[in-house]
């Protein structure tokens, strides 16, 4: 399955949560580093919010997001 955010593939940027698996486990979130694997056998080099890096593929229980770009504020000169 081609894991996709609104109809576009996942890409390196974009986050993943992962829900607990048991009652009082946490979520868990990371960072896709890159993209390995073929379109539809995707997984992905993630970086947890601990800072350690693995291979994730993510099942039917993993959310993507992906952040919004912020704007630089101008600045009055």
């Amino acid at each position: 399955m081609t894991r996709t955010l609104h109809g576009k593939p996942a890409r390196a940027g974009d986050e993943i949560v992962v829900a607990g698996h048991s009652v009082g486990t946490s979520e868990r979130k990371a960072t896709i580093v890159e993209v390995l694997g073929e379109r539809g056998h995707e997984r992905f080099r993630v970086r947890w919010e601990d800072g350690h890096e693995s291979i994730l593929s993510p099942g039917e229980d993993a959310v993507l997001h992906r952040p919004t770009p912020r704007r630089a504020k101008s600045q009055a000169t």
